[in-house]
């Protein structure tokens, strides 16, 4: 189990990583932008039951994956790194609707947004580097633990990302307003990606 003395630090370091910006928070805001926040709730979910249940399967196993077939994380560093372009590029070419046209884009669903956590460059940090650190014997309950105390911290953080967004709606009400914020979200989530490639 974890060392009473660890806890506050493993608390600081969950909240730390979930408040600051990253691909989830970023594509949270501009869903909360876009669609409200009731409309989002399905993503938002998607990402902290998503991201928890992946603590979960890499500190139970999957993490011995990457150790024993080093081609499987450089594969999926590819793969993110298409995934998050892919996911830019529909951000920022989003055209705002018209209040008398068609529904013609939606939020991502809670599927998607937890399918996302496994693509997610950010979401792996904070996977591996609270694992290492904090549940380095691996164990069933220091894994569960630590998954806990991630879920329980990491969903009212990425929550207040998604009431931001909404609370932009109302600077938000031109189309042409609309059109800038969402290319500002898109590179900004390209930005995200330069770890990643800084590393190739």
């Amino acid at each position: 189990m974890i060392p009473l003395d660890l806890l506050p630090a493993l608390i600081g370091f969950a909240f730390v990583s979930s408040i600051t910006p990253g691909p989830n928070n970023l594509m949270l805001m501009a869903s909360g932008a876009n669609f409200g926040v009731r409309r989002s709730l399905p993503h938002l979910l998607g990402v902290g039951l998503g991201f928890t249940a992946m603590i979960v399967g890499v500190g139970l196993g999957l993490h011995g994956v990457f150790e024993a077939l080093p081609w499987t994380h450089v594969a999926l560093e590819v793969l993110s790194v298409a995934y998050l372009l892919w996911l830019a590029w529909k951000i920022g070419t989003a055209a705002p609707k018209a209040s008398d046209a068609p529904e013609a884009t939606h939020p991502m669903t809670f599927w998607q947004a937890a399918a996302f956590q496994w693509v997610n460059p950010k979401a792996w940090m904070m996977c591996v580097s609270a694992l290492t650190l904090y549940a380095a014997d691996r164990s069933l309950g220091t894994v569960l633990l630590v998954a806990a105390i991630f879920g329980a911290i990491n969903l009212p953080c990425i929550s207040a990302w998604t009431v931001l967004g909404q609370g932009m709606r109302r600077l938000l009400t031109s189309p042409a307003r609309l059109r800038a914020f969402n290319v500002a979200m898109a590179l900004l989530l390209v930005a995200t990606l330069w770890p990643i490639l800084k590393a190739f």
